[in-house]
C-alpha cells in the first residue's frame, strides 16, 4: 500500500485522463500533488483509445499507466484508493478514503468522470466495448464495412444512426421506444437505413461474438455490431458533499456537473472538476486538455494566494 504525506498543496481524484494531466501539470509546477484513484476507467472494456493524437489504439490501461509514470517523474504521488468524503478545515480540505487513511489538500480537483448506463436488454452489457458501442469517433473504423443496429434508446439514435452510416453502407435503426419523426424517417430512408418497428429483446451472440437481435415478436435480425446511446451519468457524489450536485444535461445524454469557468473552477472556493464528470461528450483527449487546464489554473490560483501572504508579511 502506497504511503500518503499528511498533506498535499493539490490532492486529485479520480486517475484517468483529466486527474492524471492535471496531476502533470501541477507536478511539473513543483506543487505536492497526489492522486487518488479507484481504479474504474470508463473505457476499461474497450481494445485501444482512438482518435488520441500520437497514441491512435494505445490500450487504455496502458496509457494510464503511462501517464501515472509521467506524473510520478516529476515527484507526483498516484495512490489506488476510493474516495469516500471530503469537507473543509482549517487548512483547505480533508479527504477521507475507504480504508480509513485521511488526506488534507489545499486545494481539490475532481475528475471522477461518469458510467455509461445501458438499455436493459439481455446480452447487451456482455459485449459492451466490443461489439456493442456507442461512439463512431471511438469505435466506428474498427467496425467499418460492418451490418450494424442501431438500437434507439434517447433522442440522439437518429444522429447516431446518420453517423454510422458514413462508416457502413448496411446499417438498420431499431426504433424500439424511440421512433423517428416523419422527417426522420424520410432522413434514414434516404440514407438507405432500414427502419424496423418493435422492441429489441435481447442480443444473441455465438462464439463469443454478436450475431444478431430477437425482436419481442420473436424475429431474428442478423447484425455483427450494435449501437447504442447509452444515459451518462457523473460520479458526482464528492461535488454534492459540497452542493455541487449534477442535473440534468441540456442534450438529454445524461447528468453532468455544470461549471461556467472554463478552467474548471466551480462556485466552491478551492475546488476544480474536470473531464466527463462535466464535460459527458468528451473524448479522451478533451478531458486531458481540460485536466491540463485545471491544473494550471489551480497553480496560479496557488501562487496568488502566496503572493497575497507574501506582501503582507513584507508590510507587517
Amino acid at each position: 500500500m502506497t504511503e500518503l504525506v499528511d498533506s498535499y498543496d493539490v490532492v486529485v481524484v479520480g486517475g484517468g485522463a483529466a486527474g492524471l494531466s492535471g496531476a502533470l501539470m501541477l507536478a511539473r509546477s513543483r506543487r505536492s500533488v497526489v492522486v487518488l484513484d479507484a481504479g474504474q476507467p470508463r473505457n476499461a472494456p474497450a481494445e485501444g483509445v482512438h482518435g488520441l493524437l500520437a497514441r491512435d489504439g494505445m490500450p487504455p490501461a496502458e496509457l494510464l499507466a503511462r501517464g501515472r509514470a509521467e506524473v510520478r517523474g516529476y515527484g507526483g504521488h498516484v495512490v489506488s484508493g476510493e474516495v469516500t468524503a471530503a469537507a473543509r478545515d482549517e487548512d483547505g480540505f480533508r479527504v477521507a478514503l475507504a480504508d480509513g487513511r485521511t488526506v488534507g489538500a489545499r486545494r481539490l480537483l475532481v475528475a471522477t468522470g461518469l458510467v455509461d448506463e445501458l438499455p436493459s436488454v439481455p446480452g447487451l452489457r456482455e459485449r459492451w466495448g466490443r461489439d456493442v458501442v456507442h461512439c463512431p469517433y471511438c469505435h466506428g473504423w474498427e467496425v467499418r464495412d460492418r451490418a450494424i443496429g442501431v438500437l434507439a434508446s434517447s433522442p440522439l439514435a437518429v444522429h447516431q444512426a446518420l453517423l454510422f452510416r458514413q462508416l457502413s453502407a448496411d446499417v438498420t435503426y431499431f426504433a424500439g421506444a424511440v421512433p423517428p419523426t416523419g422527417e426522420q424517417a424520410e432522413q434514414l430512408t434516404a440514407r438507405g437505413i432500414a427502419i424496423v418497428p418493435g422492441a429489441v429483446a435481447a442480443v444473441e451472440t455465438a462464439a463469443d461474438r454478436i450475431t444478431g437481435v430477437r425482436l419481442d415478436d420473436g424475429t431474428f435480425i442478423p447484425r455483427e455490431v450494435l449501437a447504442v446511446s447509452t444515459r451518462m451519468v457523473a460520479r458526482a457524489e464528492l461535488p454534492a458533499a459540497f452542493g455541487l450536485s449534477a442535473v440534468a444535461h441540456p442534450s438529454g445524454m445524461g447528468e453532468h456537473v455544470p461549471v461556467a469557468d472554463p478552467t474548471g473552477r466551480t462556485e466552491v472556493p478551492g475546488v476544480w472538476v474536470a473531464g466527463n464528470l462535466t464535460d459527458l461528450s468528451a473524448q479522451v483527449g478533451a478531458a486531458a486538455a481540460a485536466g491540463a487546464l485545471a491544473g494550471a489554473a489551480i497553480n496560479a490560483d496557488l501562487i496568488a494566494e502566496e503572493t497575497r501572504a507574501a506582501v503582507a508579511a513584507l508590510r507587517g
